[in-house]
């Protein structure tokens, strides 16, 4: 059995990353991630590695551009503000197939928000934050055991697919100590496959490589593209990760991911001692999202319910997933507000009897704001202008 040992999330991160062969970082300082790149700055140099403080996000993402050209496993970490400056670069690597590692360590936004943790950059993740037709392979640890052992995985399949990978975490996940192990031995990177599109020194057995996202002839870019759309098909069909709990006989399902799974488990557990049926679906890919088994599971529930720290994204994937077959609702806890279980429980509640405590809802919201604005005593809108 391997050993169970105390680390901070932010710290299980980077080392799982050593572990899986990562022998190049590059980031910038930006709290709640700061002890990625601390921890990066001495073990990289313990293995052999290469760690770099950019002087910018923007330097950092088109550092781990030329590693990764180069075949080695290359990651950089970052926080929401910081993972929106490297989008351009991301954007650039996914155009010229370059597998890396980004990690996202999420904070509340928007710009630049506060320190605590939030889930508001799932669809910058899942969408492709920059410009042009891409996507991500993005994968929700819950724990500080998955914060340590998804880099293996994350690695892995953007070699397998040559697409970049990220990890969205968020700040309480980052910063809180659990027990974990590592599920796998670590990996001399001398040991892995050789990648025959890495530039390199060329002893004339190969031809030319050339890496490059730009520069395309007419009529090449949709080629390419399609090309790519056929690996983002193989990955939709083949690397979808979920887990369930209760979820057989639930009439209300929770869907949450990261950190508010546990908060959703824990109200599960709860509303189970009560007698009443409720279960939790977890993505841990967020793309490839796992459309097909909710739509499987809204054949079977009365409902579900999104639980987020967000205003509401998952929740548009839920929605298209289940076609309108059941209600989807949402509890949400923006602003880097953590997710109560109580709370979750009582929306669970909500659902089945029709009421709305806890229920996030943008309608009842307008009607709200909408009563406020037209009371002569109170100047919040004049004439359709926020004041």
């Amino acid at each position: 059995m391997a050993e169970k040992v105390l680390m901070k999330g932010n710290e299980a991160l980077a080392e799982g990353a050593i572990r899986a062969g990562c022998r190049f970082f590059a980031g910038y300082p930006i709290t709640p991630q700061n002890e990625v790149p601390e921890y990066m700055s001495w073990r990289q140099e313990e293995v052999g590695g290469a760690f770099v403080q950019a002087e910018s996000e923007v330097a950092a993402i088109n550092m781990i551009y030329g590693a990764a050209s180069t075949g080695t496993r290359a990651m950089t970490s970052s926080s929401s503000p910081g993972v929106s400056l490297k989008q351009e670069g991301i954007s650039y690597m996914a155009g010229a197939d370059l597998p890396c590692l980004i990690v996202n360590v999420m904070r509340g936004g928007p710009g630049l928000g506060n320190i605590a943790g939030a889930q508001g950059d799932y669809i910058q993740a899942t969408r492709g934050g920059g410009n042009g037709d891409y996507r991500l392979i993005v994968l929700a640890p819950n724990s500080v055991e998955e914060l340590g052992n998804f880099p293996k995985m994350a690695f892995e399949l953007a070699e397998k697919y040559r697409i970049p990978a990220m990890i969205l975490a968020d700040g309480i996940l980052g910063q809180m100590m659990e027990g974990m192990s590592y599920n796998f031995d670590p990996i001399d990177p001398k040991t892995l496959p050789a990648k025959p599109w890495a530039l390199g020194i060329n002893d004339g057995s190969r031809g030319k490589n050339m890496v490059s996202s730009y520069g395309l002839a007419e009529g090449e870019l949709e080629k390419m593209i399609l090309k790519r759309a056929e690996r983002y098909a193989l990955i939709e069909r083949d690397e979808v990760r979920y887990e369930e709990r209760f979820t057989e006989d639930a009439d209300v399902i929770i869907v949450a991911y990261g950190i508010s799974s546990r908060a959703a488990m824990a109200a599960v557990n709860a509303l189970r001692s009560e007698g009443v049926k409720a279960g939790l679906f977890r993505p841990i890919t967020l793309w490839p999202f796992p459309s097909k088994r909710i739509a499987e599971l809204a054949q079977s529930c009365k409902a579900m319910l999104c639980a987020e720290m967000s205003l509401g994204q998952m929740i548009i994937d839920v929605k298209l997933a289940t076609a309108g077959k059941i209600p989807v609702h949402l509890y949400a806890k923006p602003g880097a507000f953590f997710p109560v279980a109580e709370e979750i429980a009582v929306a669970v509640k909500s659902v089945l009897n029709g009421k709305k405590d806890f229920l996030f809802n943008l309608a009842d919201l307008a009607e709200k704001a909408d009563n406020t604005c037209h009371k002569p005593e109170n100047k919040i809108c004049k004439e359709g202008t926020l004041l």
